[in-house]
């Protein structure tokens, strides 16, 4: 390891560090977005402002081979962090919770590995720093305002404690999840307890629809479809002595098909309706479209693949069962430009294996390295 590599992943480290002791939710990352301006700008790197918060850079601009692109995700949670690492969340409720300090790290060290070998790049590198991955729609952002434009293949990984360090999934098709939410309001006729005979209980009807709900992917979906349907909240606030008018129960789907999330959709407004009218009382549904499936174009999966094993090893290939339910929005640029997505092991038997979206989750350091490396090769380069 030479001594301007040691420096630079000493950097990235210090850089995690930092940016988990300072995280801000979705479009609302402009701390970090100076500071990671600051760097490449620090670094002669070329960056410009992409959907507000983002920040797009590139390498090579003029080499004229194929220009790949390399993401990573800046933005934290609203959890109140529960850990106690010495660069523990310095902002109240707020927590890097999903690893994208270590992502944004990563790919800051590739930027700069790269950097010192510009001019053996054979085509240009565009980095793309991207708000708003956590229910935001930055992807989505980050193509409308245009900043993609002659991209041919673009990249990216997610660090994953369900999976052993040392080991990564990047399959062809399907890698994570589509999603969506669902929101059923039910209103019925409240009254005294004792007399459940002149109510008509919105309690009870949507007890009954989430019991019912579950027949959606037992009975309803082909079992070699994947497909979750999960009601994750109820509401029917009330006196101990009292029937409520209203209740409320909200819930969200993961569906490998994201043609098929439409078709669970109207399967869930079909089920909450008639439920609700066989006890009297009438159902509101509302359904929100949130990410598309993640699917991986087969031969940059295949590229993506090679580069997982030159820097992880022959053994690199998790068993883990894809697709994985979660949901990811660099779905919306799978949709426009070829490339594909990885899932990579954090769990070295350290306490790396703490689910992401957790309050005493925290990115393992461990992955700057081979991540950064990988990234490099991704970029078309097989040596720093």
């Amino acid at each position: 390891m030479s001594l301007e590599r040691a420096e630079i992943l000493k950097f990235a480290l210090d850089l995690r560090h930092k940016l988990h002791s300072q995280p801000e939710t979705a479009w609302n990352e402009y701390n970090t977005a100076a500071y990671i301006r600051k760097i490449l700008t620090d670094n002669s790197i070329q960056w410009k402002k992409c959907a507000e918060t983002g920040t797009v850079a590139v390498l090579a601009p003029e080499a004229k081979g194929r220009h790949v692109a390399l993401r990573a995700d800046i933005d934290a949670l609203a959890i109140n962090e529960k850990t106690e690492v010495p660069y523990k969340s310095k902002n109240a409720g707020v927590m890097h919770a999903c690893g994208h300090d270590g992502h944004t790290s990563a790919l800051m060290a590739a930027a700069l590995m790269l950097k010192g070998n510009e001019e053996k790049l054979a085509g240009p590198v565009t980095l793309v720093f991207q708000p708003g991955e956590e229910g935001g729609h930055g992807a989505k952002r980050i193509l409308e305002e245009g900043c993609l434009k002659n991209v041919d293949y673009i990249f990216g990984w997610h660090n994953w404690p369900g999976i052993k360090f040392g080991e990564a999934a990047c399959p062809d098709g399907v890698v994570m999840a589509a999603n969506g939410t669902f929101h059923i309001d039910f209103y019925g006729k409240g009254g005294h307890s004792s007399q459940p005979e002149n109510c008509k209980d919105p309690v009870l009807a949507a007890s009954a629809v989430v019991t019912v709900l579950q027949q959606i992917v037992s009975r309803r979906i082909a079992p070699q479809d994947s497909a979750v349907v999960s009601v994750t909240s109820f509401e029917a606030p009330s006196g101990l002595t009292t029937i409520p008018e209203h209740s409320r129960i909200e819930g969200s789907i993961r569906i490998s098909d994201t043609l098929m999330r439409d078709r669970v959709g109207e399967m869930i407004e079909d089920i909450a309706k008639k439920t609700a009218d066989a006890y009297g009382v009438r159902a509101e549904v509302e359904l929100r479209k949130r990410y598309g499936a993640t699917v991986n174009d087969a031969d940059s999966a295949s590229f993506m693949r090679k580069c997982l094993k030159n820097t992880l090893g022959e053994n690199w290939k998790s068993d883990i069962k894809m697709p994985i339910m979660a949901s990811e929005d660099f779905s919306y640029y799978l949709e426009k430009i070829p490339g594909a997505y990885a899932l990579i092991g954090s769990d070295d038997g350290k306490g790396h294996n703490i689910a992401c979206h957790n309050a005493a989750y925290d990115f393992n350091d461990r992955l700057i390295e081979p991540a950064a490396e990988f990234l490099v090769k991704l970029a078309g380069l097989k040596n720093q």
